[in-house]
């Protein structure tokens, strides 16, 4: 029988277990996928933990796998049996051997791009592009700041941004992670422990602040984080992997020079098959033609999602790591 990680209950990665499951048929409208790789993310965090609680229990974590066809239901369009293909976004369940998924999530993958480079870039790679290209239009004379920016999304961000024209700065945690940094496009990597950020990025530009702010860490970098930006600039909230915010005062935003906050998500932004599609076509054209480089950096088997999420929760990965199906 095909094995799943399932959720039993909300907790530590000891939650995790290794069991078989079953996921039956394909209905009308879905596809049945044979995972060859599964990415790894920290949203999954969240759903292990009930920080972001899944609809119910027990459960399958992640959003984001690569793999081929193997059946379709009733009324499919969207794909065909063979096809190589990902996804990335709800409904939850992609740490699996195989499983069900509504077809209009699915994405067909171009050849030159592996499953397991895809499920390394579909769910981080579509949040830059939404981040670049939705939150904020980056181009030539914007200046940005990526907390973690040695991370997955980090790395994929600065590198599509300095595509873009963009001067870009980040937060690192070690100066090893500001070396990685700097080789993907991140001109002025910060190591937090060692500079105060803030007082460093009003130096870099001169006293004017960013035009806008990617800071998916949190509690421990937001308010810090506003410092940083110009009048009227953006603050993206994407994340929380230091904890979740505490309850904030608006009139803080006035008093910071009028600046503008969303907490976007990457589910809204593909919602609609045709931005799925758009985001899609985005990022595969971006890696096709060399301007972003996604590095498998690190894999599991899906079998040791434990110790993966003590990993990432360690901070002890850069960049993409994938599970191995």
């Amino acid at each position: 029988m095909p094995k799943a990680i399932r959720i039993h209950q909300h907790g530590g990665s000891e939650v995790l277990k290794w069991e078989d499951v079953d996921p039956g048929p394909p209905g009308p409208g879905e596809a049945l996928v044979r995972h060859e790789a599964v990415g790894l993310n920290y949203i999954d965090v969240y759903h292990r933990t009930g920080l972001y609680p899944l609809p119910s229990l027990p459960a399958t974590p992640g959003l984001e796998a690569a793999g081929v066809v193997a059946e379709i239901g009733e009324g499919v369009s969207e794909v065909a049996v063979g096809d190589r293909v990902a996804y990335a976004g709800v409904p939850p369940g992609a740490y699996a051997e195989i499983r069900r998924i509504p077809a209009h999530r699915l994405v067909k993958l171009p050849a030159a791009i592996s499953t397991l480079q895809a499920a390394a870039m579909m769910l981080q790679g579509m949040t830059a592009r939404y981040l670049l290209k939705g939150c904020w239009h980056v181009g030539p004379g914007t200046t940005l700041l990526i907390q973690a920016a040695a991370g997955g999304v980090g790395l994929i961000a600065c590198q599509w941004a300095r595509h873009l024209g963009a001067t870009v700065i980040g937060t690192v945690g070690s100066p090893e992670k500001a070396e990685l940094a700097h080789a993907h496009g991140c001109q002025h990597p910060i190591v937090y422990a060692k500079e105060d950020f803030a007082a460093r990025v009003k130096e870099i530009t001169g006293g004017k602040g960013v035009d806008v702010v990617y800071d998916s860490v949190g509690q421990a970098t937001f308010m810090k984080s506003l410092d940083c930006l110009r009048p009227m600039g953006m603050m993206v909230s994407f994340g929380q992997s230091s904890g979740p915010m505490p309850p904030f005062d608006l009139s803080v935003l006035a008093q910071k020079g009028s600046l503008f906050l969303t907490r976007p998500s990457l589910m809204t932004y593909t919602a609609q098959r045709e931005d799925l599609l758009a985001h899609a076509r985005d990022l595969f054209e971006v890696i096709q033609s060399g301007a972003v480089k996604v590095e498998v950096r690190r894999t599991y088997p899906l079998s040791e999602a434990s110790r993966a999420h003590r990993d990432l929760e360690g901070r002890k990965t850069t960049g993409s790591s994938v599970f191995t199906v």
